[in-house]
């Protein structure tokens, strides 16, 4: 049995017994864990609030050799989304960070890259204006993860796009030129393709207090999710929430 302390952002909780929980985490240390908290319902002394989803927390668990599941001793709050008003957006806006996180990071696999932007983009997301912190977290997650195509050439002829309209199509892992695009293809703008370059040289506060309506990068948006729905093979249900929620 390991004694392990690291920071960590709390991604998911689910009802385990009576007072039980199980508990996704992001921990700094060792990557995604999965552990259990006994009595969490009624240990405000050891948890309190520490067990919200996107809480940034100090966790203290113990490693057992040979067991999937850790046990999580205590958890330290260190930043909380509850010191911020929850608005719906805000809600299902930190919900889609944890769904993807927790769709997309192994077991046990250190990413410090990964957990300094989630903490960048949670120090963003601070209000009801979602979309900018959104994109930008879903355009960096899918690059930070392997699964982000090129976005300046045609995946069928080669040819560059940058002087060129491009589209996407959900079943192709790449743009494409207008003579190659495929039925039912979507367009990415230029606007949008330079709105990425500008988001990998540039930090998500840089971009903090401009307007940015939901239009704004929508087909980026809707680019890299399809990319990760394609690599991982399932919907994310958070994506259509966002889409869907009329802010």
């Amino acid at each position: 049995m390991t004694l392990m302390e690291s920071e960590a952002i709390v991604l998911r909780t689910y009802p385990l017994r009576e007072a039980d929980l199980l508990v996704t985490l992001f921990t700094r240390a060792e990557g995604k864990v999965r552990g259990v908290a006994r009595s969490a319902k009624k240990s405000k002394r050891r948890f309190g609030g520490a067990l919200e989803p996107m809480t940034y927390v100090r966790a203290f668990y113990d490693v057992r050799e040979r067991q999937e599941l850790a046990r999580l001793d205590a958890c330290e709050v260190l930043e909380s989304p509850l010191a911020n008003e929850v608005s719906y957006a805000r809600a299902v806006a930190l919900a889609h960070l944890a769904e993807l996180l927790d769709e997309l990071l192994p077991d046990h696999e250190a990413n410090d890259a990964i957990f300094r932007l989630t903490l960048s983009v949670l120090h963003a997301l601070t209000g009801s204006d979602v979309w900018m912190p959104v994109t930008y977290f879903d355009l960096w997650l899918t690059r930070l993860v392997g699964f982000l195509p090129e976005l300046t050439g045609c995946i069928v002829c080669g040819r560059s796009l940058n002087d060129s309209r491009a589209y996407f199509h959900a079943l192709a892992d790449g743009l494409m030129c207008p003579e190659d695009k495929r039925l039912a293809s979507s367009e990415i703008s230029s606007e949008s393709r330079a709105l990425a370059a500008l988001m990998f040289r540039a930090p998500v506060d840089s971009f903090a207090g401009e307007p940015w309506p939901k239009a704004q990068g929508a087909d980026l948006r809707k680019f890299v999710i399809q990319a990760l729905q394609r690599n991982i093979e399932k919907k994310l249900v958070t994506a259509g929430m966002l889409e869907k929620g009329g802010f």
